[in-house]
């Protein structure tokens, strides 16, 4: 114990490292190691691709390596500010100066499997030097090492901002803004750059991708020696700069920290008076949703990414989204929503003493929800039909509209007390005031889960829709009635029956069970095999399969890049129902072997 409180950094490096690997060592249980596998066998898969473009497509090796970056870049946003085992508050009283705390941090940082996976993606910088000789081959290895260095400095330093300054409403929203903004560029990103001239995008981007830091790597191999020689020396200065800096915003933030974090905000809303059980429930989580800077953020992801995402096809005159603005604005709200529950910690002790507040305790909840996503929602679905001039998005938009709000007010209390995933109580997450506690793999899978089950309470009023055009809004009303009531009263009755088992485990966490079957408990084949459906199914089912059976439907010619609507007419709708078997096959492969297999060894047990 006594070399770990004195000022030697490798010393303190090693203890770091080795802390770092305790703690994911102690951790791969169950689900957690399933998941970590999965994710690792995910990240190789995309690092050998990485590889092969470098040998097969040369030409986009940095855009690849780009996307890399904004991994690292937007990674820790997505996930609420990132993850972070070893807490700088923790080492706050060692006698050592922070720039040595924030190299050994930054040790440990490497002590994980994103970064290995990362450095097996960066040796395509070495096999695209190939191509320029042996000294092609050793500073294609240097820019590697520099370049994955710079990559986990730059997310560290986001980390650090991000616990830093998001200490007020503003921030946390733009944090939000900037995440929803970030995600719809992912996905459609591409149409500013066609809208913007397919050869004139192609030369500067090209530009671009070798400017960021990612690029550094390749215009170090294709320079001439000298040249690359200073773009790697550069690149190291920018990594002592980075380092610097952390260790500055280390510093600030941990005594920030000590002196209390976020001040209480006053000026909180107050639309119900303070008598009735659900009223004074709907008062409190509206003063939650306005107080709460992790519901701030996960709400202006929601709208933002549902306002954006439009308007970037828009710039390829396709506005065929722009009606239903409001209705992803429903689903995406409602996924960021899903954890109600776990995002309150232990605080539901407080209804359980209550007797009788269960229902006014989830029935609150759904109208404060409905409150904060339903103006919105319905503004934003009027505007954008009217906006667009798609008349025959009338129906759908009346249709679908309140079946979503009523069905994602009803699913997102009902996984709350179904699904519900542990997270730290709201007065003690440290530092970082994104960052919940909980499980981001169990929330992301809660999330996704949310994407599925709100949109099928909308089914009924789409297929109201296709019989009669404006049967839909009544069938839409009603469903949307039914499902605000009916989940939510099997919410709050699970509440009354199971409250108790729900607070143990927000205070002590999921119980080990021994028996229960897990995709790391599978013979090697099977786990190769749902690991692999459970990474891809979504491919076929999704963009490939119900993306353009809806383009079809609704005779939209873009054709992008979905396979059947490059197929001649005959082939089109067979490519679309076997691309949807097949993603439906592989979901239904990984969900019921590890099912089918755990029942086995149960009945041999």
């Amino acid at each position: 114990m006594a070399d770990v409180l004195t000022p030697g950094l490798p010393a303190l490096a090693r203890h770091m490292v080795r802390m770092r690997l305790a703690l994911m060592r102690h951790s791969l249980r169950g689900d957690n190691a399933s998941n970590l596998y999965t994710a690792v066998l995910f990240g190789l898969v995309m690092a050998f691709g990485t590889i092969a473009v470098a040998v097969l497509w040369p030409a986009h090796l940095p855009l690849v390596l780009a996307v890399w970056l904004c991994g690292w870049v937007f990674g820790p946003i997505f996930a609420g500010g990132g993850s972070e085992a070893l807490r700088p508050e923790y080492f706050s009283m060692l006698p050592v100066t922070p720039g040595r705390i924030a190299a050994a941090l930054l040790a440990g940082a490497f002590a994980g499997p994103a970064p290995a996976v990362n450095l097996v993606a960066l040796l395509s910088l070495p096999v695209y030097g190939w191509r320029f000789g042996p000294a092609g081959v050793l500073i294609g290895l240097a820019a590697a090492l520099t370049t994955l260095v710079t990559m986990v400095m730059i997310s560290r330093v986001v980390v650090a901002l991000i616990g830093l300054f998001v200490r007020s409403r503003v921030t946390a929203a733009t944090v939000g803004i900037v995440t929803g903004t970030a995600i719809a560029l992912c996905g459609n990103g591409w149409a500013p750059a066609v809208a913007l001239g397919g050869a004139d995008a192609a030369s500067w981007s090209q530009v671009l991708v070798r400017v960021l830091p990612s690029g550094w790597g390749v215009a170090a191999v294709e320079a001439p020696w000298p040249l690359a020689l200073a773009v790697l020396v550069a690149g190291a200065g920018v990594i002592a700069l980075l380092l610097a800096v952390w260790a500055s915003l280390l510093s600030r933030r941990v005594v920030s920290a000590a002196r209390g974090g976020v001040p209480p905000r006053r000026g909180t809303p107050r639309p119900f008076p303070a008598t009735g059980g659900a009223r004074v429930v709907a008062a409190k989580e509206l003063r939650a949703w306005w107080r709460d800077l992790v519901r701030i953020q996960l709400l202006a992801t929601a709208f933002s990414y549902a306002v954006v995402t439009p308007l970037l096809l828009v710039t390829v005159d396709v506005w065929i989204l722009v009606p239903f603005t409001g209705l992803i604005t429903i689903v995406i709200a409602a996924a960021s929503s899903a954890n109600l529950y776990g995002a309150d910690g232990t605080a539901l002790w407080l209804t359980l003493m209550t007797p009788g507040a269960e229902r006014a305790d989830v029935r609150g909840r759904q109208l404060a929800w409905l409150l904060i996503v339903g103006p919105a929602a319905v503004v934003l679905s009027l505007g954008g039909t009217l906006v667009s001039g798609q008349t025959w998005a009338w129906p759908w938009t009346l249709g679908l509209l309140p079946a979503l709000l009523g069905g994602g007010a009803g699913i997102i209390v009902l996984l709350a007390v179904t699904s519900l995933v542990p997270g730290t109580d709201p007065h003690r997450r440290g530092g970082n005031p994104l960052s919940t506690g909980a499980d981001e793999t169990a929330e992301t899978g809660l999330a996704w889960l949310v994407l599925l089950a709100v949109p099928a309470t909308a089914l009924p009023a789409a297929g109201a829709v296709l019989l009669h055009p404006w049967a839909g809004v009544a069938t839409g009303v009603l469903t949307g009635a039914l499902g605000a009531w009916g989940f939510g009263r099997i919410a709050y009755r699970r509440l009354e029956n199971h409250g108790t088992d729900l607070l143990n485990l927000m205070k002590h966490g999921p119980p080990l069970k021994a028996d229960k079957p897990t995709v790391a408990d599978l013979p090697v084949r099977h786990r190769i095999g749902v690991t692999i459906c459970y990474a891809i199914a979504w491919l076929p089912l999704f963009p490939q399969g119900l993306v353009p059976m809806v383009m079809k439907i609704f005779g939209v010619e873009e054709r992008v890049w979905f396979l059947a609507l490059h197929l001649p007419p005959l082939w089109q709708w067979p490519t679309i129902i076997f691309m949807i078997a097949t993603g439906l096959l592989m979901y239904g492969y990984a969900i019921l072997i590890p099912m089918r297999l755990g029942s086995s060894s149960s009945a041999i047990r």
